[in-house]
């Protein structure tokens, strides 16, 4: 009698250790946007992969973060925090190039759960002396009692298979918990606004803050062409002008780049819509933030 085993599997650390890149690189798409900017990911995103009759549910979450000046900085904590309580497995990850404060705070955070926690080192591509692995780990592995270490590279996709397999020792006997055949929980309005957020962050650089957020206004296929609508919305008139740019150009940078990564998870043309609205100080106010989605 073949054994099936599946289990959730939440991805937790810092602001960009690579979670969502983690993410991308075991499921071979992308479901997760990314960016060298910190703070990019704001939900808990599912990312499922069914193999050998083995479902790993993986859960990309919001870095963890000391300071809570805001209410997204609130709420992308307490998601965060949410997924330590109720899963499987927790992947602790940390840039092998890097450790600080912010590090040793998460730490603290997970000592409280009983759940295994196998630490991941990411970005040992980025280590000049591949030696210098062995003492780092040697001076994490007495941080927490951790399950399992294991140094990769989410980016060049080295030792991502070792960690699956460390993963599955740790995941329960049971039923699949969603089809085979699918990917992640998000619906399709969600990653449409998804795709619009990155190519905003990645045009934007740094001229803005966090104070974008995208909002799908209308999705409709009509003769083989999907009509997409939508509103970036930003926090102040100086920060609209920016996203516009000089004639419209960064917009139309913004909504090119978009509309072409659509095309592509939707295997149809399609006529995207953008518009830039002022929300003041909506990433402080919780009413705000519940009316854009985030709960």
């Amino acid at each position: 009698m073949t054994v099936t085993q599946s289990g959730y599997i939440a991805i937790v650390g810092r602001p960009n250790v690579g979670k969502s890149t983690l993410l991308n690189s075991i499921l071979g798409q992308k479901i997760s946007i990314t960016s060298p900017k910190p703070q990019t990911t704001r939900w808990q995103i599912l990312g499922i992969k069914t193999k050998d009759h083995t479902q790993f549910v993986y859960i990309d979450t919001p870095g963890l973060h000391r300071e809570e000046k805001r209410a997204m900085n609130r709420y992308m904590n307490r998601i965060a925090r949410a997924m330590m309580v109720d899963t499987d497995v927790i992947l602790f990850m940390i840039d092998a190039t890097r450790w600080n404060n912010e590090d040793e705070w998460a730490v603290e955070s997970l000592k409280e759960t009983a759940t295994p926690i196998i630490l991941v080192i990411n970005k040992i591509d980025l280590l000049e002396d591949k030696a210098a692995i062995l003492p780092l780990i040697d001076k994490l592995k007495n941080k927490l009692n951790f399950a399992a270490i294991v140094p990769l590279s989410a980016l060049k996709k080295t030792n991502v298979n070792e960690l699956e397999k460390v993963i599955t020792r740790f995941l329960p006997e049971g039923p699949l918990l969603f089809p085979e055949d699918q990917l992640t929980d998000k619906p399709i309005r969600f990653q449409l606004a998804e795709i619009i957020r990155e190519k905003l962050i990645q045009a934007t650089e740094e001229e803005l803050p966090y104070a974008t957020t995208v909002e799908i206004e209308q999705v409709e296929e009509k003769n083989k062409i999907t009509d997409v609508s939508a509103v970036i919305w930003v926090e102040r008139p100086g920060q609209k002008i920016i996203v516009i740019g000089k004639g419209g150009a960064k917009l139309k940078k913004i909504g090119t780049a978009a509309r072409k990564e659509m095309e592509k998870l939707l295997q149809t043309k399609v006529f995207l819509r953008l518009w830039v609205k002022v929300k003041e100080h909506w990433t402080d106010d919780e009413r705000a933030l519940k009316g854009l989605g985030y709960e």
